[in-house]
């Protein structure tokens, strides 16, 4: 799988082509922000950076971005036990790595432009709320409800309405994520960037739009393919 950048590339090119490509350019304090008008081999000169393991980091993040499979025709006719392994794989854990790295930047635009753009600040209230959301319902996902889950293929069963109510419980949080996602792109008026918008800004919108995508994803697969084979 070919990246769509060289070496040649413009920092700021490939940040705004792969926005997660910004982590990779932080961990080796490559400005992608106001030095992004660089080519990625000059700026990897610059700092003696080892251009073969750069690139490697790249494709890595490539990679990753490039390698779901939400076909969701696909998981409507797999086994319950395949669709859970798939949501935590490709939904969970990349959606916790993603809080975790993107936290720093929101906090930094809403210090740094908040005065200026009042929104922002309400987009750092928002995200913080949505962050600690996910991080306790996709813990309570894993250790609790879907281990459950797995045991409903079991007839003798007889705690099926105590795990069907935990699945209510969930697709409620799910519309409470989903207002705050609709609140997140009222605010920033679907995402639209002022003209003065430095790098840092424009990841910050980015991602989070991508955010946005991946959990619509996973909480379709959820909502609608795999919670009413129980209900």
């Amino acid at each position: 799988m070919n990246m769509p950048f060289t070496e040649t590339s413009l920092v700021k090119d490939i940040v705004n082509a792969l926005p997660k490509t910004s982590d990779v350019f932080k961990r080796y304090r490559i400005d992608f922000c106001c030095g992004g008008n660089t080519p990625l081999i000059t700026a990897a000169t610059e700092l003696s950076i080892n251009m073969e393991q750069l690139m490697n980091d790249l494709n890595e993040i490539y990679t990753k971005e490039n390698n779901h499979n939400d076909d969701m025709e696909v998981w409507t006719n797999s086994s319950s036990e395949d669709i859970i392994n798939h949501i935590n794989v490709h939904y969970h854990t990349p959606l916790l790595d993603e809080l975790a790295q993107l936290s720093p930047y929101v906090t930094k635009v809403s210090k740094v432009h908040g005065s200026n753009h009042p929104e922002l600040v309400k987009v750092y209230e928002l995200f913080s709320v949505f962050k600690k959301e996910m991080i306790e319902h996709t813990a309570k996902e894993e250790e609790t409800v879907f281990p459950l889950l797995k045991e409903l293929d079991n007839p003798a069963l007889e705690n099926r309405e105590e795990i069907v109510n935990y699945i209510k419980e969930l697709e409620k949080e799910h519309d409470q994520v989903g207002e705050i996602l609709r609140e997140l792109r009222e605010v920033t008026y679907d995402y639209k960037l002022p003209l003065n918008a430095c790098g840092t800004y424009t990841l910050v919108y980015k991602r989070l739009e991508m955010l946005e995508e991946q959990t619509f994803m996973h909480v379709h697969l959820e909502n609608n393919i795999l919670f009413p084979r129980y209900m």
